[in-house]
């Protein structure tokens, strides 16, 4: 038996010696490892060793299986050792004088016009904060004083989630977690990505970025929320911007606006961004109601103060002449590689 195991050891030796392939180490391994092969048939021959000698008989099987299994792993790894050489060695020789693209890359349009908004807002003693995308249903709706079954639950077209939690469907969702974060005096903003389930148009889109901001002090007056919108969008555009000041209804603020921006696309003419009418909703606001004050523990008999909903998706179209919303998140790099500002 032992002369078994010590031929099959030396005619393994030397054919794995000359393997020059994959093929031909697999071929090896079904040869000698295989259900029919050799070390198989040497452990079905155990039945015929004498029982005193099965034990010792066993041990040098299994070492033999060892050892084949282990010189098939060293080969392979030779053998790859062996190709990558060759690829490099076959490979053509870098030119160092060969021509390169230097294009480099660019910023989303959204992201420069967020950068460029924070900016602003923090020369003005604001802070810049930031708030999940994930919320649950108090922090999106009840403490912006729209309780369960508020028809203005209907106007957001909410993405709810298996946990009970829902996509942000406006920044305003962090309002209450900033009024306990700081108090009273505060001014804020806070940027971020929100989720509609709406039908996409030239000027909507079911995920969107907004900016919203609160200013809560004493003595806080509708007159200081339009100082802030027009220097903020004159900032922004680099000269006077014709803007209109509307009621609007939204149950967190009292007397609530609709900031509208005259369509900076057409001039005022019509086109598809602006549903032909010359002008584009752009910042919902208006002075904060007495309950959300109450929600975020400050009192409103004796602080005041104005909240506004900045479209940052809307401000970027005006501001580069983006005449189709969905264009923002296409992943088109033909379309968006152009904004390169930092």
């Amino acid at each position: 038996m032992d002369d078994r195991t010590s031929r099959l050891r030396e005619a393994f030796a030397a054919r794995i010696a000359q393997a020059q392939s994959s093929d031909a180490l697999e071929s090896l391994r079904v040869e000698y490892l295989g259900k029919k092969g050799h070390i198989a048939d040497l452990m079905s021959s155990l039945r015929e060793v004498r029982k005193e000698d099965k034990k010792e008989f066993g041990q040098r099987v299994n070492q033999l299986k060892s050892q084949i299994e282990a010189q098939l792993v060293e080969a392979r790894d030779r053998l790859e050792i062996l190709e990558e050489q060759r690829m490099i060695d076959q490979a053509e020789d870098y030119d160092v004088t060969m021509p390169m693209s230097l294009e480099t890359g660019s910023y989303h349009p959204i992201t420069l016009i967020q950068r460029e908004m924070e900016e602003i807002f923090r020369t003005m003693g604001f802070t810049i904060e930031d708030f999940s995308e994930i919320v649950d249903d108090y922090n999106c709706f009840e403490a912006l004083n729209i309780p369960p079954y508020h028809p203005a639950r209907d106007m957001q077209d909410t993405y709810y989630l298996s946990t009970g939690q829902l996509l942000k469907t406006h920044t305003s969702a962090a309002q209450n977690s900033i009024m306990r974060k700081y108090g009273a005096p505060l001014r804020a903003i806070f940027p971020g990505r929100c989720f509609r389930n709406e039908a996409t148009d030239a000027c909507h889109e079911n995920t969107f970025f907004q900016m919203e901001g609160i200013m809560i002090d004493k003595d806080i007056s509708i007159s200081n929320l339009i100082y802030f919108m027009k220097k903020m969008l004159s900032e922004v555009f680099g000269q006077d911007v014709t803007v209109r000041l509307r009621p609007g209804f939204f149950p967190f603020v009292e007397p609530g606006f609709e900031l509208d921006i005259q369509c900076l696309i057409c001039g005022g003419d019509g086109c598809p961004s602006c549903k032909n009418s010359g002008w584009l909703e752009l910042c919902p606001c208006g002075m904060i109601h007495p309950n959300v004050l109450r929600y975020g523990g400050i009192d409103p008999e004796e602080y005041t103060g104005f909240a506004f909903g900045l479209g940052l998706t809307r401000l970027a179209m005006m501001k580069y002449g983006i005449k189709d919303i969905r264009t923002l998140n296409s992943g088109s790099l033909s379309a968006l590689s152009q904004f390169t500002g930092k």
